[in-house]
């Protein structure tokens, strides 16, 4: 799969919560399926479903800002290499998340 392609929030996601969402799909989307996957309590993965939700929500609102989108194309453009870009986008979201 081209990683132009891959949508940005996917990215951004730990392998653990790409994990997560694997089994997740996996088990039909049963939350208590999921609790026996991961051998904890139905509440505990419902809040460890709603912290994904809001990491993907967040990266999303990101994705619409006028910085980001002029980083990327600047990138798009060759113009800035792409780790590069990933770079000042993960250095700029960090500092607005302090």
């Amino acid at each position: 799969m081209d990683s132009n392609k891959i949508p940005n929030w996917v990215l951004t996601l730990e392998n653990e919560d790409i994990e997560f969402i694997k089994n997740f799909i996996l088990n039909s989307g049963s939350l208590k399926e999921i609790a026996k996957v991961y051998d904890v309590s139905y509440p505990t993965v419902r809040i460890r479903l709603n912290r994904l939700i809001e990491k993907i929500k967040m990266s999303d609102s990101f994705e619409n800002e006028e910085f980001i989108k002029f980083i990327k194309s600047l990138s798009i453009d060759d113009r800035l290499s792409v780790e590069d870009a990933k770079l000042i986008i993960e250095k700029y979201k960090n500092e607005r998340n302090e």
